[in-house]
């Protein structure tokens, strides 16, 4: 998942040069929210979302093949973003009513955004696709105390590299950070020019190409530390909460056909993906998709990094920390149960 470094919102704006998207505002809707799908997706300006290349969200294209959105009553256009980044930059600025993206990024851009950005639904956790990276002569945490580790400063390389040290008793300040873009950063490991890599695939396979070079940890050993979301605009929901429950119901209709239908899903995603054999069969080790059980445990308060609103608070405190983030959004804001509630109670 090419991740992002923080960009003011003013860039976000000039994403417009990039992509052919626009979004019309849209009418409100008095409806209630359904928990129930529909048979037939109603008419009018459909939600415009977009996703792209990350092993959770590649699902999003078994809907749209199979005919899932409209089961449920969703009116969506779904857009195919080449980069995680534009993607960002257009649901910031009100081009998209919707956007698959981390925790953490939809923290960073919680304050810009001009029309809000509401976490509704757990696509999955990285379990394992996120990872440190080291040389040969590095063989635990605590072996990167004075070495030299190549990053993207602020993104989820960096949080997973943060959380590994202080499980060790250790902090970010006793290794050397050299801040570069992500695959850069992997480069730079791979020509022997670091200690340690942390990022995320494809990226930690260029790093695994230096000679000697191993997996130190992964987002496997801190569950719930990388969730993986379905992002709506406030206005969304505020105007359409009905077209937001589609959207929900909707993801767990793809699980369900993943479940019964592996070969087809498979293909259908391998084709979106564009990635081999495989590479996709690998990708998908490192994804873990979410139930509704795991999606109501995540909502819900806690103090580990299974619960979002605790792992949000983490999340936001090293940001600021770090200074990738001037300070602390809203938190309240950023997530909304409501609609995985809602399935719940209907299933």
């Amino acid at each position: 998942m090419n991740r992002r470094s923080f960009i003011p919102l003013f860039l976000a704006f000039c994403c417009s040069l990039l992509v052919t998207i626009s979004c019309t505002p849209q009418s409100p809707d008095s409806a209630n929210t359904p928990a129930e799908p529909t048979t037939e997706a109603p008419s009018g300006q459909p939600i415009v979302m977009g996703y792209s290349s990350w092993a959770g969200w590649w699902p999003w294209a078994i809907a749209e093949a199979e005919g899932l959105f409209e089961k449920n009553g969703a009116n969506v256009e779904l857009i195919w973003f080449d980069g995680y980044l534009e993607s960002m930059q257009a649901l910031a600025a009100g081009q998209l009513d919707a956007n698959c993206q981390t925790l953490n990024d939809t923290i960073s851009f919680a304050d810009e955004a001009v029309n809000g950005e509401v976490a509704v639904l757990v696509n999955d956790n990285s379990a394992g696709n996120d990872k440190v990276i080291v040389a040969e002569d590095i063989n635990t945490v605590a072996d990167l105390a004075g070495k030299t580790v190549a990053l993207e400063e602020g993104v989820v390389g960096d949080f997973l590299l943060n959380l590994a040290l202080e499980e060790e008793g250790l902090t970010r300040d006793q290794v050397t950070i050299q801040n570069l873009e992500t695959g850069a950063a992997a480069t730079a490991f791979a020509a022997g020019q670091v200690d340690a890599f942390a990022g995320w695939v494809p990226f930690w396979e260029t790093a695994l190409q230096r000679e000697g070079s191993k997996e130190l940890t992964s987002s496997a050993a801190f569950p719930g530390a990388i969730p993986d979301l379905l992002v709506v605009t406030q206005t969304l929901i505020d105007e359409k909460p009905d077209q937001v429950q589609a959207l929900v119901n909707t993801w767990f209709d793809i699980l369900t056909f993943m479940e019964e239908n592996p070969e087809e899903a498979n293909a259908i995603m391998a084709q979106r993906a564009s990635v081999s054999d495989e590479d996709f069969e690998r990708y998908l080790e490192g994804t873990r998709f979410f139930t509704i059980e795991e999606n109501l445990e995540a909502f819900s308060p806690g103090d580990s990094m299974v619960h979002m609103p605790y792992a949000a608070e983490r999340m936001t405190e090293f940001m600021v920390e770090v200074g990738f983030i001037p300070e602390a959004p809203d938190l309240d804001a950023v997530l909304d149960d409501q609609f995985v509630q809602a399935y719940a109670d209907a299933a």
